[in-house]
């Protein structure tokens, strides 16, 4: 697992979310299921999504019920390192589950996770808060990803 420095030598961009052990991830849009999907033999139908409305920047997570959640800016997976994805404990303290998936070598693109609201009651989040932290560690021997989430890179 990588550290402060190496991940400010890294991760540049990302100085102002820098912890002892990895990066704060922030939210940026919330969004409900309203289609169905699918995996068959490896054939990808994601469910249509509809964002959800925020007031004053807060979304309100109703209880039981499942969002997909964007993470701020694009990341930039360097080759030779992987992420791991791990929830706020703030969060979880509050009936709140973050799930997220492990970010491979070369990945570049919005990351996306699962967020729940496991509880009895509305939870309120501001847009841009913290709720899960990449751990970073490097992977020797690795090729790149070259998936289909994988967005373009901007000059």
């Amino acid at each position: 697992m990588l550290g402060e420095e190496e991940l400010l030598k890294l991760f540049p961009e990302y100085s102002d979310s820098i912890q002892p052990s990895g990066i704060d991830l922030k939210m940026d849009k919330l969004y409900k299921q309203v289609g169905s999907g699918s995996l068959l033999d490896n054939h990808k139908n994601l469910p249509d999504l509809k964002e959800v409305e925020c007031e004053n920047n807060i979304y309100t997570l109703e209880p039981k019920t499942a969002y997909s959640v964007t993470i701020e800016g694009k990341i930039n997976i360097p080759k030779g390192y992987t992420m791991l994805y791990l929830p706020r404990s703030t969060l979880l303290r509050s009936f709140i589950s973050v799930h997220t998936a492990v970010g491979d070598p070369g990945f570049y693109g919005t990351l996306q996770f699962l967020i729940v609201n496991n509880g009895e009651y509305p939870y309120k989040i501001k847009k841009g808060e913290r709720i899960a932290q990449a751990v970073v560690f490097p992977v020797k021997g690795s090729g790149e990803y070259n998936g289909s989430y994988q967005e373009e890179k901007g000059e």
